[in-house]
Protein backbone atom coordinates (compact mmCIF):
# COMPACT_ATOMS: atom_id res chain seq x y z
CA UNK A 1 0.00 0.00 0.00
CA UNK A 2 1.38 3.35 -1.40
CA UNK A 3 0.40 6.20 0.95
CA UNK A 4 1.41 9.76 0.01
CA UNK A 5 1.08 12.22 3.07
CA UNK A 6 1.77 16.19 2.73
CA UNK A 7 0.76 19.10 4.24
CA UNK A 8 -1.23 21.24 2.65
CA UNK A 9 -3.82 24.09 1.96
CA UNK A 10 -7.71 24.06 1.01
CA UNK A 11 -6.49 26.26 -1.69
CA UNK A 12 -4.47 23.95 -3.12
CA UNK A 13 -6.57 21.06 -2.70
CA UNK A 14 -9.17 22.63 -4.71
CA UNK A 15 -7.21 24.18 -7.09
CA UNK A 16 -5.47 20.55 -8.29
CA UNK A 17 -7.98 17.87 -8.46
CA UNK A 18 -11.59 16.82 -8.20
CA UNK A 19 -12.86 15.42 -5.30
CA UNK A 20 -15.67 12.55 -5.75
CA UNK A 21 -17.83 11.42 -2.43
CA UNK A 22 -17.59 7.97 -3.02
CA UNK A 23 -20.74 5.17 -2.21
CA UNK A 24 -19.63 3.82 0.52
CA UNK A 25 -19.40 7.28 2.74
CA UNK A 26 -22.40 8.71 4.72
CA UNK A 27 -24.61 11.92 3.58
CA UNK A 28 -23.96 15.74 4.47
CA UNK A 29 -25.23 15.60 8.23
CA UNK A 30 -23.52 18.44 10.23
CA UNK A 31 -26.29 20.22 11.99
CA UNK A 32 -26.25 23.63 13.66
CA UNK A 33 -23.45 22.64 16.31
CA UNK A 34 -20.78 21.81 14.25
CA UNK A 35 -21.15 24.19 11.26
CA UNK A 36 -21.21 26.81 14.07
CA UNK A 37 -18.04 25.44 15.71
CA UNK A 38 -16.63 25.35 12.11
CA UNK A 39 -17.40 28.63 11.63
CA UNK A 40 -15.90 29.97 15.01
CA UNK A 41 -12.82 28.16 14.61
CA UNK A 42 -11.90 29.06 11.01
CA UNK A 43 -13.20 32.26 10.54
CA UNK A 44 -14.01 34.45 13.81
CA UNK A 45 -11.38 33.23 16.07
CA UNK A 46 -8.74 31.89 13.78
CA UNK A 47 -5.50 33.00 12.14
CA UNK A 48 -4.22 31.76 9.30
CA UNK A 49 -2.58 28.54 8.49
CA UNK A 50 -5.18 26.95 11.33
CA UNK A 51 -5.74 23.49 11.13
CA UNK A 52 -8.62 21.36 10.46
CA UNK A 53 -7.45 17.57 10.36
CA UNK A 54 -6.71 14.79 8.22
CA UNK A 55 -8.25 14.52 4.41
CA UNK A 56 -7.70 11.23 3.24
CA UNK A 57 -8.26 10.54 -0.45
CA UNK A 58 -7.64 8.16 -3.24
CA UNK A 59 -6.77 8.25 -7.08
CA UNK A 60 -9.68 7.38 -9.27
CA UNK A 61 -7.20 8.95 -12.03
CA UNK A 62 -5.10 11.65 -12.90
CA UNK A 63 -7.50 15.04 -11.45
CA UNK A 64 -10.14 13.10 -9.93
CA UNK A 65 -10.02 11.74 -5.96
CA UNK A 66 -12.42 9.60 -3.85
CA UNK A 67 -12.75 11.30 -0.65
CA UNK A 68 -12.05 8.15 2.40
CA UNK A 69 -11.73 11.01 5.36
CA UNK A 70 -12.85 14.57 5.33
CA UNK A 71 -16.19 14.90 3.53
CA UNK A 72 -18.03 16.50 5.87
CA UNK A 73 -15.88 19.60 6.04
CA UNK A 74 -14.82 19.69 2.20
CA UNK A 75 -18.74 19.65 1.74
CA UNK A 76 -18.67 22.65 4.75
CA UNK A 77 -16.02 24.44 2.84
CA UNK A 78 -17.70 24.41 -0.50
CA UNK A 79 -20.69 25.91 0.68
CA UNK A 80 -18.47 28.32 2.25
CA UNK A 81 -17.34 29.30 -0.87
CA UNK A 82 -20.22 29.58 -2.24
CA UNK A 83 -21.74 31.72 -0.14
CA UNK A 84 -18.52 33.44 -0.36
CA UNK A 85 -18.67 33.79 -4.15
CA UNK A 86 -22.56 34.81 -3.98
CA UNK A 87 -21.67 37.82 -1.47
CA UNK A 88 -19.32 39.43 -3.79
CA UNK A 89 -21.34 39.25 -6.70
CA UNK A 90 -24.27 41.05 -4.20
CA UNK A 91 -22.33 43.52 -3.85
CA UNK A 92 -20.95 44.70 -7.03
CA UNK A 93 -17.68 42.32 -7.18
CA UNK A 94 -18.32 40.45 -9.74
CA UNK A 95 -14.42 39.78 -10.65
CA UNK A 96 -13.70 38.40 -6.89
CA UNK A 97 -17.12 36.05 -7.50
CA UNK A 98 -15.75 34.79 -10.52
CA UNK A 99 -12.21 34.18 -9.14
CA UNK A 100 -13.79 32.14 -6.08
CA UNK A 101 -15.79 30.31 -8.66
CA UNK A 102 -12.66 28.77 -9.99
CA UNK A 103 -12.36 26.99 -7.20
CA UNK A 104 -16.10 25.52 -7.10
CA UNK A 105 -16.25 24.72 -10.72
CA UNK A 106 -13.62 24.83 -13.52
CA UNK A 107 -12.98 22.95 -16.51
CA UNK A 108 -10.74 19.52 -16.72
CA UNK A 109 -8.35 18.44 -19.32
CA UNK A 110 -11.01 17.66 -22.09
CA UNK A 111 -12.30 21.12 -21.34
CA UNK A 112 -15.80 19.96 -19.89
CA UNK A 113 -16.97 22.08 -17.30
CA UNK A 114 -17.03 19.73 -13.62
CA UNK A 115 -17.72 20.76 -10.15
CA UNK A 116 -14.61 20.71 -7.89
CA UNK A 117 -16.68 18.26 -5.13
CA UNK A 118 -18.49 16.15 -6.85
CA UNK A 119 -21.16 13.80 -4.98
CA UNK A 120 -24.17 11.94 -5.53
CA UNK A 121 -26.16 11.17 -2.90
CA UNK A 122 -27.51 14.56 -2.87
CA UNK A 123 -27.79 15.25 -6.57
CA UNK A 124 -29.00 17.57 -8.05
CA UNK A 125 -29.69 20.05 -4.85
CA UNK A 126 -26.45 20.09 -4.28
CA UNK A 127 -25.42 21.21 -7.76
CA UNK A 128 -28.15 23.22 -8.82
CA UNK A 129 -29.33 25.30 -5.46
CA UNK A 130 -25.32 25.52 -3.96
CA UNK A 131 -22.41 25.21 -5.93
CA UNK A 132 -24.30 26.43 -9.49
CA UNK A 133 -23.21 30.79 -9.79
CA UNK A 134 -26.49 31.48 -11.55
CA UNK A 135 -30.52 30.54 -10.15
CA UNK A 136 -31.25 26.55 -10.35
CA UNK A 137 -33.03 25.55 -13.54
CA UNK A 138 -34.77 22.59 -11.29
CA UNK A 139 -37.39 22.26 -8.37
CA UNK A 140 -35.66 19.88 -6.07
CA UNK A 141 -37.29 17.36 -3.63
CA UNK A 142 -35.86 17.54 -0.34
CA UNK A 143 -34.65 14.68 1.58
CA UNK A 144 -32.64 14.61 5.09
CA UNK A 145 -29.96 15.29 3.46
CA UNK A 146 -30.91 18.05 1.29
CA UNK A 147 -32.42 19.27 4.57
CA UNK A 148 -29.31 18.99 6.15
CA UNK A 149 -27.28 21.07 3.72
CA UNK A 150 -29.85 23.63 2.90
CA UNK A 151 -29.75 24.04 6.85
CA UNK A 152 -26.03 24.52 7.00
CA UNK A 153 -26.07 26.69 4.04
CA UNK A 154 -28.14 29.23 4.93
CA UNK A 155 -26.53 29.18 8.68
CA UNK A 156 -23.56 29.97 6.45
CA UNK A 157 -25.16 32.89 5.09
CA UNK A 158 -26.10 33.94 8.16
CA UNK A 159 -22.74 34.12 9.68
CA UNK A 160 -21.42 36.28 7.01
CA UNK A 161 -24.51 38.85 6.56
CA UNK A 162 -24.11 39.39 10.44
CA UNK A 163 -20.34 40.60 9.53
CA UNK A 164 -21.05 42.45 6.92
CA UNK A 165 -24.63 44.26 8.22
CA UNK A 166 -21.99 45.11 11.58
CA UNK A 167 -19.76 47.60 8.81
CA UNK A 168 -23.17 48.72 6.69
CA UNK A 169 -24.50 49.61 9.74
CA UNK A 170 -21.50 51.62 10.97
CA UNK A 171 -22.64 55.56 10.48
CA UNK A 172 -19.26 56.83 10.69
CA UNK A 173 -18.27 55.08 7.50
CA UNK A 174 -18.91 57.07 4.36
CA UNK A 175 -20.66 54.56 1.42
CA UNK A 176 -17.56 54.49 -0.13
CA UNK A 177 -15.62 53.41 2.79
CA UNK A 178 -18.40 50.88 3.53
CA UNK A 179 -18.28 49.33 0.25
CA UNK A 180 -14.33 48.88 0.36
CA UNK A 181 -14.59 47.48 4.08
CA UNK A 182 -17.25 45.15 2.75
CA UNK A 183 -14.77 43.95 0.30
CA UNK A 184 -11.88 43.77 2.81
CA UNK A 185 -14.30 41.54 4.94
CA UNK A 186 -15.12 39.22 2.77
CA UNK A 187 -11.50 39.02 1.13
CA UNK A 188 -10.63 38.56 5.16
CA UNK A 189 -12.94 35.26 5.39
CA UNK A 190 -11.81 34.31 1.83
CA UNK A 191 -8.62 34.10 2.90
CA UNK A 192 -8.91 32.31 6.16
CA UNK A 193 -10.74 29.28 4.85
CA UNK A 194 -8.19 29.27 1.78
CA UNK A 195 -5.17 29.11 4.14
CA UNK A 196 -7.21 26.29 6.48
CA UNK A 197 -4.27 23.74 6.74
CA UNK A 198 -5.35 20.05 6.73
CA UNK A 199 -2.30 16.62 6.45
CA UNK A 200 -3.56 15.84 2.94
CA UNK A 201 -3.18 11.97 2.85
CA UNK A 202 -3.25 10.35 -0.77
CA UNK A 203 -3.97 6.40 -1.74
CA UNK A 204 -3.29 4.59 -5.14
CA UNK A 205 -6.48 3.19 -5.45
CA UNK A 206 -10.08 2.26 -3.78
CA UNK A 207 -8.93 -0.91 -2.44
CA UNK A 208 -6.57 0.49 -0.09
CA UNK A 209 -9.53 3.19 1.11
CA UNK A 210 -11.54 0.69 1.93
CA UNK A 211 -8.78 -0.54 4.65
CA UNK A 212 -8.09 2.82 5.66
CA UNK A 213 -11.92 3.68 6.12
CA UNK A 214 -12.26 0.76 8.63
CA UNK A 215 -8.42 1.57 10.22
CA UNK A 216 -9.84 4.88 10.69
CA UNK A 217 -13.14 3.60 12.54
CA UNK A 218 -10.97 1.66 15.06
CA UNK A 219 -8.85 4.77 15.85
CA UNK A 220 -11.60 6.47 17.31
CA UNK A 221 -13.24 8.03 14.11
CA UNK A 222 -16.86 8.48 14.30
CA UNK A 223 -17.80 5.37 11.70
CA UNK A 224 -20.95 3.74 12.90
CA UNK A 225 -21.46 -0.16 11.85
CA UNK A 226 -24.06 0.45 9.10
CA UNK A 227 -21.06 2.56 7.53
CA UNK A 228 -18.98 -0.17 7.69
CA UNK A 229 -21.18 -2.44 6.82
CA UNK A 230 -22.20 -0.21 3.94
CA UNK A 231 -18.48 -0.38 2.85
CA UNK A 232 -18.13 -4.15 2.94
CA UNK A 233 -21.15 -4.94 0.79
CA UNK A 234 -20.08 -2.08 -1.81
CA UNK A 235 -16.63 -3.21 -1.93
CA UNK A 236 -17.66 -6.96 -2.61
CA UNK A 237 -20.50 -6.17 -4.96
CA UNK A 238 -18.84 -4.31 -8.00
CA UNK A 239 -21.39 -1.78 -10.59
CA UNK A 240 -21.46 -3.79 -14.13
CA UNK A 241 -22.02 -0.28 -15.10
CA UNK A 242 -20.05 2.52 -13.97
CA UNK A 243 -23.01 4.63 -14.27
CA UNK A 244 -25.29 2.14 -12.34
CA UNK A 245 -24.67 1.65 -9.17
CA UNK A 246 -27.25 -0.54 -7.71
CA UNK A 247 -25.77 -1.51 -4.26
CA UNK A 248 -25.76 2.33 -3.91
CA UNK A 249 -29.42 2.03 -4.82
CA UNK A 250 -30.38 -0.61 -2.64
CA UNK A 251 -28.51 0.34 0.73
CA UNK A 252 -30.61 3.63 -0.07
CA UNK A 253 -33.93 1.86 -0.05
CA UNK A 254 -33.12 0.45 3.03
CA UNK A 255 -32.18 3.78 4.75
CA UNK A 256 -35.43 5.37 3.09
CA UNK A 257 -37.67 2.18 4.96
CA UNK A 258 -36.11 2.38 8.08
CA UNK A 259 -36.28 6.18 8.32
CA UNK A 260 -39.84 6.03 6.88
CA UNK A 261 -41.95 5.53 10.08
CA UNK A 262 -42.71 7.98 12.69
CA UNK A 263 -40.76 4.61 15.30
CA UNK A 264 -37.27 6.26 16.49
CA UNK A 265 -35.85 3.17 14.50
CA UNK A 266 -31.99 2.71 13.98
CA UNK A 267 -30.15 1.71 10.95
CA UNK A 268 -27.18 0.07 13.43
CA UNK A 269 -30.07 -1.28 15.25
CA UNK A 270 -31.99 -3.33 12.67
CA UNK A 271 -29.20 -4.79 11.42
CA UNK A 272 -27.49 -6.11 15.01
CA UNK A 273 -31.45 -7.86 14.85
CA UNK A 274 -31.07 -8.64 11.69
CA UNK A 275 -27.84 -10.64 12.30
CA UNK A 276 -29.26 -12.56 15.15
CA UNK A 277 -32.34 -13.72 13.57
CA UNK A 278 -29.72 -15.78 11.05
CA UNK A 279 -26.59 -16.15 12.28
CA UNK A 280 -24.33 -16.37 16.20
CA UNK A 281 -25.19 -14.10 18.86
CA UNK A 282 -23.40 -11.06 19.36
CA UNK A 283 -23.33 -7.23 20.39
CA UNK A 284 -23.59 -4.14 18.42
CA UNK A 285 -19.91 -3.77 19.81
CA UNK A 286 -18.20 -6.93 18.03
CA UNK A 287 -20.76 -7.11 15.15
CA UNK A 288 -18.94 -5.86 12.57
CA UNK A 289 -15.87 -8.32 13.30
CA UNK A 290 -18.57 -11.23 12.92
CA UNK A 291 -20.23 -9.85 9.87
CA UNK A 292 -16.78 -9.90 8.00
CA UNK A 293 -15.70 -12.75 9.33
CA UNK A 294 -19.25 -14.50 7.79
CA UNK A 295 -19.91 -12.71 4.68
CA UNK A 296 -18.06 -13.35 1.62
CA UNK A 297 -17.81 -11.85 -1.61
CA UNK A 298 -19.66 -14.09 -2.60
CA UNK A 299 -22.18 -13.65 -0.53
CA UNK A 300 -22.55 -10.16 -0.56
CA UNK A 301 -25.22 -9.52 -3.03
CA UNK A 302 -27.63 -12.38 -1.41
CA UNK A 303 -27.18 -10.47 2.07
CA UNK A 304 -27.29 -6.78 0.59
CA UNK A 305 -30.89 -8.21 -0.71
CA UNK A 306 -31.92 -10.14 2.60
CA UNK A 307 -31.63 -6.60 4.18
CA UNK A 308 -33.73 -4.73 1.57
CA UNK A 309 -36.40 -7.37 2.25
CA UNK A 310 -36.10 -7.33 5.98
CA UNK A 311 -36.09 -3.35 6.11
CA UNK A 312 -39.53 -3.76 4.91
CA UNK A 313 -40.56 -6.42 7.38
CA UNK A 314 -39.02 -4.49 10.02
CA UNK A 315 -40.59 -1.24 9.68
CA UNK A 316 -44.11 -3.20 9.21
CA UNK A 317 -43.13 -4.44 12.86
CA UNK A 318 -42.40 -2.00 14.42
CA UNK A 319 -44.97 0.73 12.95
CA UNK A 320 -48.28 -1.53 11.90
CA UNK A 321 -49.88 1.15 10.14
CA UNK A 322 -47.05 0.88 7.38
CA UNK A 323 -48.31 -2.81 5.96
CA UNK A 324 -51.63 -3.17 4.65
CA UNK A 325 -52.97 -6.18 6.64
CA UNK A 326 -55.56 -8.89 5.50
CA UNK A 327 -58.99 -8.84 7.41
CA UNK A 328 -57.60 -12.33 8.60
CA UNK A 329 -53.78 -10.70 9.65
CA UNK A 330 -55.11 -8.14 12.18
CA UNK A 331 -54.58 -10.83 15.38
CA UNK A 332 -51.40 -10.70 13.75
CA UNK A 333 -50.69 -6.81 13.69
CA UNK A 334 -52.47 -6.64 17.45
CA UNK A 335 -50.09 -8.35 18.62
CA UNK A 336 -47.03 -6.65 17.12
CA UNK A 337 -49.27 -3.46 17.73
CA UNK A 338 -49.27 -4.45 21.68
CA UNK A 339 -45.97 -6.24 22.35
CA UNK A 340 -44.03 -3.13 20.86
CA UNK A 341 -46.34 -0.58 23.00
CA UNK A 342 -44.19 -2.24 25.73
CA UNK A 343 -41.47 -0.71 25.05
CA UNK A 344 -39.58 -4.01 24.52
CA UNK A 345 -37.43 -5.20 21.88
CA UNK A 346 -35.79 -8.31 22.66
CA UNK A 347 -37.88 -10.02 20.89
CA UNK A 348 -37.48 -8.41 17.71
CA UNK A 349 -34.93 -11.18 16.04
CA UNK A 350 -37.33 -13.88 16.98
CA UNK A 351 -40.02 -11.65 15.59
CA UNK A 352 -38.28 -10.66 12.19
CA UNK A 353 -38.12 -14.40 11.69
CA UNK A 354 -41.78 -15.07 12.20
CA UNK A 355 -42.55 -12.74 9.93
CA UNK A 356 -40.16 -13.17 7.33
CA UNK A 357 -41.49 -16.86 6.94
CA UNK A 358 -44.72 -15.77 7.33
CA UNK A 359 -44.18 -13.21 4.28
CA UNK A 360 -42.44 -15.99 2.45
CA UNK A 361 -45.41 -18.17 2.95
CA UNK A 362 -43.30 -20.63 4.42
CA UNK A 363 -44.48 -20.17 7.69
CA UNK A 364 -48.87 -20.86 8.00
CA UNK A 365 -50.72 -18.23 9.42
CA UNK A 366 -51.85 -20.66 12.36
CA UNK A 367 -48.29 -20.89 13.48
CA UNK A 368 -47.75 -17.43 12.85
CA UNK A 369 -49.90 -16.11 15.00
CA UNK A 370 -49.33 -18.80 17.96
CA UNK A 371 -45.91 -17.65 18.29
CA UNK A 372 -47.05 -13.92 18.43
CA UNK A 373 -49.52 -14.10 21.19
CA UNK A 374 -46.97 -16.23 23.12
CA UNK A 375 -44.53 -13.56 22.81
CA UNK A 376 -47.38 -11.24 23.54
CA UNK A 377 -48.31 -12.97 26.50
CA UNK A 378 -44.71 -13.48 27.80
CA UNK A 379 -43.87 -10.11 27.93
CA UNK A 380 -47.22 -9.09 29.42
CA UNK A 381 -46.58 -11.00 32.32
CA UNK A 382 -42.71 -10.62 32.55
CA UNK A 383 -42.10 -7.20 31.34
CA UNK A 384 -45.54 -5.05 31.39
CA UNK A 385 -46.58 -6.18 35.28
CA UNK A 386 -43.74 -7.67 36.80
CA UNK A 387 -41.07 -5.83 35.26
CA UNK A 388 -38.65 -9.00 35.25
CA UNK A 389 -34.88 -7.91 33.60
CA UNK A 390 -32.86 -9.93 31.95
CA UNK A 391 -29.64 -10.64 32.23
CA UNK A 392 -29.27 -11.11 28.70
CA UNK A 393 -30.64 -14.74 28.70
CA UNK A 394 -34.23 -13.53 27.20
CA UNK A 395 -32.34 -11.93 24.18
CA UNK A 396 -30.15 -14.95 23.85
CA UNK A 397 -33.26 -17.50 23.64
CA UNK A 398 -34.98 -15.05 20.97
CA UNK A 399 -31.66 -15.49 18.69
CA UNK A 400 -31.27 -18.72 19.33
CA UNK A 401 -34.44 -19.84 18.35
CA UNK A 402 -35.21 -17.22 15.19
CA UNK A 403 -32.00 -18.98 14.01
CA UNK A 404 -33.30 -22.47 13.96
CA UNK A 405 -36.57 -20.99 12.40
CA UNK A 406 -34.81 -19.70 9.87
CA UNK A 407 -32.69 -22.53 9.44
CA UNK A 408 -36.05 -24.59 9.55
CA UNK A 409 -36.51 -26.86 6.37
CA UNK A 410 -40.02 -28.18 6.84
CA UNK A 411 -43.52 -27.15 8.68
CA UNK A 412 -42.98 -30.04 11.27
CA UNK A 413 -39.58 -28.58 11.89
CA UNK A 414 -41.22 -24.79 12.24
CA UNK A 415 -44.10 -26.20 14.66
CA UNK A 416 -41.66 -27.93 16.89
CA UNK A 417 -39.55 -25.07 16.82
CA UNK A 418 -42.32 -22.91 18.24
CA UNK A 419 -43.51 -25.49 20.69
CA UNK A 420 -40.15 -25.66 22.10
CA UNK A 421 -39.69 -21.63 22.28
CA UNK A 422 -43.23 -21.55 24.28
CA UNK A 423 -42.04 -24.40 26.77
CA UNK A 424 -38.78 -22.61 27.41
CA UNK A 425 -40.80 -18.95 28.07
CA UNK A 426 -43.00 -21.23 30.05
CA UNK A 427 -39.79 -22.19 32.13
CA UNK A 428 -38.90 -18.27 32.34
CA UNK A 429 -42.04 -16.90 33.17
CA UNK A 430 -42.44 -15.32 36.65
CA UNK A 431 -44.63 -17.17 39.45
CA UNK A 432 -48.31 -16.64 39.74
CA UNK A 433 -47.35 -15.02 43.39
CA UNK A 434 -44.83 -12.53 41.96
CA UNK A 435 -47.53 -11.91 39.48
CA UNK A 436 -50.53 -11.53 41.66
CA UNK A 437 -48.13 -9.10 43.99
CA UNK A 438 -47.73 -6.57 40.55
CA UNK A 439 -50.98 -6.92 39.39
CA UNK A 440 -52.48 -5.60 42.93
CA UNK A 441 -50.48 -2.81 42.45
CA UNK A 442 -51.96 -1.41 39.02
CA UNK A 443 -53.71 1.45 39.91
CA UNK A 444 -55.41 4.69 37.47
CA UNK A 445 -56.91 7.74 39.05
CA UNK A 446 -57.50 10.82 37.61
CA UNK A 447 -54.03 11.93 39.44
CA UNK A 448 -52.55 8.92 38.09
CA UNK A 449 -52.52 7.58 34.82
CA UNK A 450 -49.36 5.90 34.02
CA UNK A 451 -50.56 2.73 34.32
CA UNK A 452 -54.33 3.39 32.48
CA UNK A 453 -52.73 1.30 28.70
CA UNK A 454 -51.92 -1.74 30.33
CA UNK A 455 -55.12 -1.86 32.42
CA UNK A 456 -57.27 -1.42 29.67
CA UNK A 457 -55.46 -3.29 27.83
CA UNK A 458 -55.76 -6.33 30.98
CA UNK A 459 -59.57 -5.75 31.00
CA UNK A 460 -60.08 -5.68 27.40
CA UNK A 461 -57.93 -9.01 26.55
CA UNK A 462 -60.25 -10.57 29.58
CA UNK A 463 -63.67 -9.20 28.14
CA UNK A 464 -62.97 -11.02 25.10
CA UNK A 465 -61.92 -14.15 26.71
CA UNK A 466 -65.83 -14.20 28.19
CA UNK A 467 -67.30 -12.66 25.03
CA UNK A 468 -69.21 -15.46 23.94
CA UNK A 469 -71.82 -13.80 21.48
CA UNK A 470 -69.91 -12.89 18.74
CA UNK A 471 -70.12 -9.21 18.74
CA UNK A 472 -67.49 -6.92 17.97
CA UNK A 473 -66.39 -4.45 20.78
CA UNK A 474 -64.74 -1.67 20.16
CA UNK A 475 -63.02 -1.27 22.52
CA UNK A 476 -60.88 1.86 21.86
CA UNK A 477 -64.28 3.56 21.94
CA UNK A 478 -64.86 2.41 25.66
CA UNK A 479 -63.71 4.62 29.17
CA UNK A 480 -62.68 2.91 32.33
CA UNK A 481 -65.13 3.47 35.14
CA UNK A 482 -64.60 3.16 38.96
CA UNK A 483 -67.37 1.19 40.58
CA UNK A 484 -66.24 2.50 43.52
CA UNK A 485 -66.40 6.42 42.48
CA UNK A 486 -63.20 8.60 43.27
CA UNK A 487 -65.44 11.02 45.09
CA UNK A 488 -68.00 9.81 46.80
CA UNK A 489 -69.86 11.70 49.26
CA UNK A 490 -69.10 9.94 52.33
CA UNK A 491 -65.74 7.93 51.57
CA UNK A 492 -64.91 4.85 53.65
CA UNK A 493 -61.20 5.45 55.75
CA UNK A 494 -59.91 2.97 53.24
CA UNK A 495 -61.55 4.47 50.43
CA UNK A 496 -57.77 6.17 48.52
CA UNK A 497 -56.30 2.65 49.04
CA UNK A 498 -58.58 0.78 46.64
CA UNK A 499 -60.93 3.29 44.41
CA UNK A 500 -57.79 3.59 41.75
CA UNK A 501 -57.14 -0.32 41.75
CA UNK A 502 -58.21 -2.78 38.52
CA UNK A 503 -60.44 -4.89 40.87
CA UNK A 504 -62.51 -1.42 41.24
CA UNK A 505 -62.41 -0.53 37.57
CA UNK A 506 -64.26 -1.62 34.32
CA UNK A 507 -64.61 -0.95 30.59
CA UNK A 508 -67.77 0.93 29.33
CA UNK A 509 -69.39 2.48 26.57
CA UNK A 510 -69.57 6.57 27.22
CA UNK A 511 -73.96 6.00 27.22
CA UNK A 512 -73.39 3.30 30.40
CA UNK A 513 -70.95 5.71 32.11
CA UNK A 514 -73.02 8.33 31.83
CA UNK A 515 -76.18 6.35 33.43
CA UNK A 516 -74.23 5.03 36.27
CA UNK A 517 -73.95 8.24 37.62
CA UNK A 518 -73.65 8.56 41.24
CA UNK A 519 -76.35 6.34 41.27
CA UNK A 520 -76.93 3.28 44.24
CA UNK A 521 -74.81 -0.24 44.09
CA UNK A 522 -77.64 -1.92 42.88
CA UNK A 523 -78.92 0.43 40.37
CA UNK A 524 -75.41 0.18 39.17
CA UNK A 525 -75.62 -3.17 39.03
CA UNK A 526 -78.61 -3.61 37.47
CA UNK A 527 -77.50 -0.89 34.42
CA UNK A 528 -74.46 -2.99 33.72
CA UNK A 529 -76.14 -6.69 33.35
CA UNK A 530 -78.03 -5.11 30.60
CA UNK A 531 -74.75 -3.66 29.15
CA UNK A 532 -72.59 -6.32 26.62
CA UNK A 533 -69.30 -6.24 28.52
CA UNK A 534 -68.94 -8.88 30.58
CA UNK A 535 -69.92 -8.72 33.82
CA UNK A 536 -68.08 -11.12 36.15
CA UNK A 537 -69.64 -13.17 39.48
CA UNK A 538 -68.36 -11.00 42.01
CA UNK A 539 -70.12 -8.00 40.82
CA UNK A 540 -73.16 -9.69 39.98
CA UNK A 541 -72.95 -11.05 43.83
CA UNK A 542 -72.20 -8.41 45.60
CA UNK A 543 -74.84 -6.81 48.19
CA UNK A 544 -72.55 -4.17 48.24
CA UNK A 545 -69.16 -2.44 46.74
CA UNK A 546 -67.09 -2.14 49.42
CA UNK A 547 -62.91 -2.33 49.61
CA UNK A 548 -63.45 -5.73 50.41
CA UNK A 549 -65.36 -6.97 46.73
CA UNK A 550 -62.54 -4.93 45.60
CA UNK A 551 -59.65 -6.44 46.57
CA UNK A 552 -62.06 -10.21 45.94
CA UNK A 553 -62.82 -9.41 42.43
CA UNK A 554 -58.82 -7.84 42.16
CA UNK A 555 -57.03 -11.56 42.85
CA UNK A 556 -59.47 -13.01 40.95
CA UNK A 557 -59.07 -11.27 37.84
CA UNK A 558 -55.29 -11.74 38.18
CA UNK A 559 -56.00 -15.24 38.04
CA UNK A 560 -58.02 -15.25 34.83
CA UNK A 561 -54.80 -13.32 33.44
CA UNK A 562 -52.48 -15.32 34.53
CA UNK A 563 -53.92 -19.04 34.11
CA UNK A 564 -56.54 -18.42 31.61
CA UNK A 565 -55.58 -15.51 29.27
CA UNK A 566 -52.19 -14.85 29.15
CA UNK A 567 -51.36 -18.42 29.55
CA UNK A 568 -48.02 -19.28 26.92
Amino acid sequence: MKITSLDKEIRKIFETGYYHIPRFQRPYSWEKEQVSEFWHDTVLESETDYFIGSIVVYKKSDELFGIVDGQQRLTTITMLLCAIRDYYSAEGFENLAKGVHILIEKKDLNNDQQFVLQTETSYPYFQEHIQKFDKPDTETKYGVEEENLKKAYDLINKFIKQELDLIKGNKQLTKENKNQSVQKKLNEIRDKILKLKVIYVELDNEDDAYVIFETLNTRGKDLSVGDLIKNHLTKNIKADNKNVDIPKDKWKTIRDNIDSTSKDLEIDTFLLHVWLSKYEFTTTKTLFKKFKKNISKAEAKKFLDGLVADSVTYKNIFDTETKKWNRNELSLKNSLSILYGFNVTQQTPMVLSIMREYNAKRLKFKLAKEALEAIEHFHYIFTAITSQRSSGGVASMYSQYARKLSEAKDDAGRLAIIRELRQKMKERIPTYDEFLAAFKTLEFTNGYTKQKRIIQYTISKIDKYYNKSGVEINYDSMTLEHLLPQNPPHKLPEHDDFYGTIGNLLMIDEKTNNALGNKTWAAKKNILEKTSVHIDDIIKKATDWTPKEIEKRTISLAKVAYNIVFKI
